[in-house]
């Protein structure tokens, strides 16, 4: 199987969990941090961007799968984006999107990917408490950035990730109308 076609069968398997993390993620930091929304509502962002409605045994696993399936999209992307050459200008339209996108937006992808499951891996699998592995949480939110660019940052990586998906999705024609056929005249 080429790459081309490994990253086209994965984009559709991963497209829910990865929007729902985009948007529960977006919606807990700006929630939270701009409109000052309740513990409870972080609560059930949090549940649902980290799976827990599969139950506790299977969160990590899910964050695991999830991550490593982000990890594969980014890096048979990039393949697929430095193997492309293009000779004459082409309008844009969601490949060309996504092609302009995608070398942008791999290094935040990749860091909140790594930090995410580090950071829920660490704490299910190898019972590091929060102290011993909070940099991780830090590092996939941002919190370097300062409380300030925290929520923009935030911001910035979701959307990023919603178009790509939003941009992928639509290449792979699943809700494209069907082209009526033509018809032979015999």
């Amino acid at each position: 199987m080429n790459l081309r076609k490994l990253h086209r069968k994965i984009a559709p398997i991963l497209f829910i969990p990865l929007l729902l993390s985009a948007l529960t993620g977006v919606a807990y930091r700006i929630g939270r941090s701009w409109f000052g929304l309740s513990d409870e509502f972080g609560d059930l962002m949090m549940f649902l961007h980290e799976g827990r409605f599969l139950g506790k045994p299977l969160v990590p696993i899910y964050v695991l799968l999830v991550g490593l399936g982000l990890l594969g999209m980014i890096v048979s992307g990039l393949v697929l984006v430095k193997q492309r050459k293009q000779s004459k200008p082409v309008k844009l339209n969601e490949r060309r999107l996504h092609q302009i996108l995608a070398p942008i937006a791999f290094l935040p992808f990749g860091i909140s990917a790594i930090t995410g499951v580090g950071y829920r891996l660490g704490k299910a699998w190898f019972g590091l408490s929060s102290d011993q592995i909070g940099f991780l949480l830090k590092i996939h939110q941002g919190s370097y950035l300062g409380s300030a660019l925290k929520p923009i940052y935030v911001l910035l990586v979701g959307v990023s990730l919603v178009a790509m998906l939003v941009t992928g999705i639509q290449m792979l024609g699943i809700f494209r109308k069907a082209r009526p056929q033509k018809q032979e005249i015999n």
